[in-house]
């Protein structure tokens, strides 16, 4: 009794294994198991795919609205604007009155924004919560200079003052003011920063709520250089925040709404595929501790690591990884918007870097304005080239040449079985769980296979 219950078990185990290392397909024709795992991640891929290409699209044309505005501002605030950036700086002066006139230019467009301005702009507090421009001015503390007797006298200590322009002044007192009668030869920079709010009504053709910005403008006079030479730079930082009360009939809501329900389904759908591909993974485990205890009992020796490894299926660890990752995302795309160009720009981008194209420029072309922004940045172009040039294509070029030789010494000698494979190879009975396919599916070519191949072994 002993010895056919040891028998029994030896049996249960090999049809078990058998069963385990067949693919989706064959588990159906042996158990009539439907693949629940391959249907989620079929559906997955879908949806991922269109919520991937939504929120791109979504996104392009936020990125289309900042650098619009950015260009308009530039038009606006800055007097001779030739629509096009001089080097890194936007323009220049080389006159006492050119830096005046641009000055004073810059503060009259601010005041008459709401009479000149096509955008939906509207006026914003600064940082102390105040409404206007704020106009700050570098200098050295003192000093005299006489270039014609080689004579300098000057005070390396830097002084700033601050002077804030509300609304209520108008442009006429603001050149009265002793505060902008600038003493160029020690002059380092002037600086104008106003706050802008912005509507982005665009987002509507889309069928998407609109969003509200906060754009830091700074305007930045450089003269640190004392060349005779004044640039002009011209930031432009945008900041989305939510709006705090829009009333809009239609359609609107409703399509949010779906949006929101769409990427709740994916939440749900890369959840079901964890649970499952976990599952998986719980009983290959247990399905292993089997097999190494059998095999110790009865052959009284350890399975080697390489048949250890067959039960841990990596696309089960990578699907997991890829569906905590995709949740996340999801939640975090439920919250805020964020960073992504057109998918054509960025396909050409990243394709461009794997062959090593424009590498340099795309570095040198990253702003610096966020930090953050400027290390994500930096991190993520280090990893991709890293990841491509010098890890995945070497990795081609070395699986082909090492399965190449690999295949041709085997052809020779013959392919090597492990134990795993002798043990599974004495399985006779999985004829046993052939059932009957129902109509619907045995039309599926899977199903249509040859009974001769169920003899082959699948290694996973």
């Amino acid at each position: 009794m002993a010895h056919l219950d040891s028998e029994a078990k030896e049996e249960c185990l090999r049809e078990d294994l058998k069963f385990y290392f067949m693919n989706p397909c064959e588990k159906y024709r042996a158990r009539h198991q439907i693949p629940w795992k391959l249907g989620l991640q079929i559906l997955k891929i879908v949806m991922v795919t269109t919520q991937l290409v939504r929120f791109g699209l979504s996104n392009q044309l936020v990125v289309a609205f900042k650098e619009e505005n950015t260009v308009a501002f530039k038009h606006l605030f800055l007097k001779g604007y030739s629509g096009t950036d001089e080097d890194d700086y936007s323009c220049s002066v080389y006159s006492q009155e050119d830096a005046y006139e641009s000055i004073f230019f810059a503060l009259n467009q601010y005041h008459q924004l709401k009479n000149i301005s096509l955008g939906t702009l509207g006026y914003g507090e600064n940082e102390d919560n105040r409404i206007g421009l704020k106009v700050c001015k570098q200098h050295y503390k003192k000093g005299t200079m006489f270039p014609s007797n080689e004579t300098l006298n000057i005070d390396s200590d830097i002084e700033i003052d601050c002077v804030h322009l509300g609304l209520s002044m108008y442009p006429q007192e603001w050149k009265n003011s002793s505060f902008f009668r600038l003493e160029f030869y020690r002059l380092l920079q002037v600086e104008i920063s106003f706050h802008l709010k912005g509507i982005d009504l665009q987002t509507i053709h889309s069928r998407e709520l609109p969003d509200c910005y906060v754009f830091h403008n700074t305007i930045t006079f450089d003269n640190k250089a004392h060349s005779g030479k004044i640039k002009i730079f011209f930031g432009s930082e945008a900041k989305i925040e939510e709006c705090k009360d829009l009333n809009i009939s239609g359609s609107m809501q409703k399509n949010t709404q779906y949006i929101l329900a769409f990427d709740a389904f994916v939440i749900v759908i890369c959840l079901a595929s964890l649970i499952l591909c976990t599952r998986s993974i719980v009983l290959a485990l247990r399905l292993r501790k089997r097999f190494l205890n059998f095999f110790l009992e009865k052959y009284k020796r350890h399975v080697c690591n390489a048949d250890q490894w067959e039960f841990i299926n990596g696309w089960y660890v990578l699907v997991i990884i890829s569906d905590l990752m995709t949740i996340i995302g999801s939640v975090l795309k439920m919250e805020i918007k964020a960073k992504f160009e057109d998918l054509n720009t960025v396909a050409e981008c990243l394709f461009s870097l794997v062959n090593g194209d424009d590498m340099f420029a795309t570095f040198a072309q990253i702003q610096q304005k966020s930090i953050l922004v400027w290390l994500f940045s930096r991190l993520y172009l280090y990893s991709f080239i890293s990841l491509f040039i010098y890890m995945v294509l070497s990795l081609f070029i070395a699986l082909i040449t090492d399965s190449y030789d690999t295949i041709k010494k085997y052809q020779q000698n013959g392919f090597p079985k492990t134990d795993l494979q002798e043990f599974l190879k004495e399985c006779s009975s999985k004829d046993k769980y052939q059932k009957e396919a129902s109509p619907f599916l045995s039309c599926i070519c899977c199903l249509r296979r040859k009974g001769s191949d169920d003899h082959l072994v699948l290694i996973n």
